[in-house]
C-alpha cells in the first residue's frame, strides 16, 4: 500500500502529513525515529485533498482559531492502541489526563504503563492530541515531538503546568 504525505512548516517545527487510503494516517515530527510510526512506501502528492485539508486545519489550531479537528482518520495499529488513541480524542481542548486517569478511564487501571506505550506510539500528532497527556505529578512527560514542543501545544492552549 502507498502512502502520499506532504510537508508543512509550524511553530512546533517541520510536520510531515501522510495520508493512506480511508483518510490522514499520521502526523509526523522532522526528527521521528522511523520505527515509532511505520508507514512504509510513500510518495510526495502535495496537492491530495485530504493533506492539503489537515494543512489548513492545523495552520488554524497554531492561529488560535480551532479547538478541534474534522478529518477521517486511516489508523493502523493493535486493538488496544487503536482504542487508546480514540480515548485521547475525547480529551478537550485545553485540558489534560495523566496516563493513570486514561488507564482508568478505559476500565484498565493498573494498565498506565500500557497506555504510556500506546500513546507514545500514536501517529497522529497534534490531531490526537497526545500532547494533552502528562505525567501524574502534573509534569511534562516524554513526547515523540519533545518536551519542548509539548510545552508549546499546551502553552497555545492555555494550559500552564509549573
Amino acid at each position: 500500500m502507498t502512502y502520499a504525505y506532504k510537508t508543512m512548516n509550524s511553530p512546533v517545527g517541520r510536520l510531515k502529513l501522510i495520508a493512506g487510503p480511508k483518510g490522514l494516517a499520521a502526523v509526523l515530527w522532522e526528527n521521528d525515529p522511523p520505527r515509532r510510526v511505520r508507514i512504509q512506501s510513500t510518495r510526495l502528492d502535495p496537492k491530495l485533498d485530504i493533506l492539503l485539508e489537515a494543512e489548513r486545519q492545523l495552520k488554524e489550531y497554531f492561529s488560535g482559531s480551532r479547538k478541534s479537528f474534522s478529518l477521517p482518520l486511516d489508523l493502523k495499529g493493535t486493538e488496544f492502541q487503536i482504542k487508546v488513541w480514540k480515548r485521547l480524542l475525547t480529551i478537550p481542548y485545553g485540558e489534560t489526563r495523566s496516563y493513570g486517569e486514561l488507564a482508568r478511564e478505559l476500565g484498565k487501571p493498573n494498565a498506565s504503563r500500557a497506555v504510556g506505550a500506546a500513546v507514545g506510539r500514536n501517529p497522529v500528532s497534534i490531531i490526537i492530541p497526545c500532547h494533552r497527556v502528562i505525567g501524574s505529578s502534573g509534569r511534562l512527560t516524554g513526547f515523540a515531538g519533545g518536551l519542548e514542543a509539548k510545552a508549546t501545544l499546551l502553552d497555545l492552549e492555555g494550559i500552564s503546568l509549573s
